[in-house]
């Protein structure tokens, strides 16, 4: 106890409190003025909506996914139409999102929801965690953005938001610990619904990690420009420890089996989309409709051993048929 019998855990409590609210005021105008107009905010378009963007950012920039999600979505626009495509067409449209089996994960979404929930995503976090392919984050995330719901959405950009602002440590990845998830409920906006809709978690939740994209960046952020940067404790205590991650090795991608994998799908997606017109090479397509020659495989890669293992985790995904004649093609 001190400062007149006043617990320290309690005045530290209510500086937090204090230093939230200010920090939900000042990013509820930054988002105002600074917000990415995405094809899926504001409103403008359906919970199914919302989910097949929050899939397909998964570790992908959102300025990659915007192409994909509005053609995916004018093919597809609800759960029941994705449900009914060929896996073939999903593949091809996921084109080079990157983790191709996120694409077939979300049409076993689909289908659950199509058959399950008459096309209408579920309303609750343990109905969302339950479809395949989602997760906290996702569930979280469609709770907030789709439906409105107070619930803090983590992940690695808010973290690192939360974390140097209000604790003036740098987070350093990995999975989000307790402390972390603590301190994202302990901050999150209470609704009010006497208050502008600007307090709102749900403005909150997106704002911060909209800051986190954009602003305070993971490397080099831009305090300057921070419309939190009078509340932060990071840049106060002088950004101590910027840009440290956990120490792990680092995969290269050239020569990896995701490269590999990703040479392979291409391929065949190239394939499929010359036997969806009928033509292949200036003439009807011989064999199997999309499918590619084991001659053309092995020379998209020298290290067959390598080719092989990769063929084989491929078909065991789900992610290519093989044929009796050794060609390979789109499920």
């Amino acid at each position: 106890m001190h400062n007149g019998g006043v617990p320290e855990e309690i005045e530290r409590e209510e500086r937090l409190r204090v230093s939230a609210t200010a920090a939900c005021r000042h990013l509820a105008a930054w988002w105002e003025l600074n917000a990415r107009d995405l094809p899926w905010r504001f409103g403008r378009t359906t919970p199914w909506g919302v989910m097949v963007s929050e899939v397909m950012s998964q570790q992908t920039q959102m300025s990659r996914v915007v192409p994909y999600w509005e053609s995916w979505m004018a093919v597809w626009p609800d759960a029941a139409a994705l449900a009914v495509a060929s896996t073939a067409e999903v593949i091809t449209a996921w084109g080079r999102l990157g983790y191709p089996r996120r694409a077939l994960r979300l049409q076993e979404c689909a289908r659950v929801v199509a058959e399950e929930y008459a096309n209408e995503l579920p309303h609750t976090y343990e109905e969302l965690v339950a479809l395949p392919g989602v997760g906290d984050y996702t569930a979280s995330a469609v709770l907030s953005f789709a439906f409105g719901e107070r619930v803090a959405v983590i992940d690695t950009n808010i973290r690192r938001v939360l974390s140097r602002v209000f604790l003036g440590v740098e987070s350093r990845g990995g999975a989000a610990s307790r402390a972390e998830r603590e301190l994202a409920g302990r901050v999150l906006p209470e609704e009010m619904p006497e208050r502008d809709a600007s307090g709102s978690s749900v403005i909150w939740n997106q704002a911060v990690m909209e800051l986190g994209a954009t602003v305070c960046t993971a490397k080099a952020p831009q305090c300057g420009d921070c419309p939190l940067r009078g509340e932060c404790a990071f840049l106060a205590a002088g950004l101590p420890g910027l840009g440290e991650r956990r120490t792990r090795p680092r995969q290269r991608f050239q020569g990896t089996d995701r490269q590999v994998r990703g040479i392979i799908l291409n391929a065949l997606r190239q394939a499929a989309a010359q036997a969806a017109r009928g033509v292949a090479d200036g003439r009807l397509e011989t064999g199997a409709p999309g499918a590619v020659p084991r001659s053309q495989i092995e020379q998209l890669w020298p290290d067959h051993v390598q080719l092989d293992a990769c063929i084989a985790s491929l078909d065991e995904d789900g992610l290519l048929d093989m044929l009796p004649d050794g060609s390979l093609r789109l499920p």
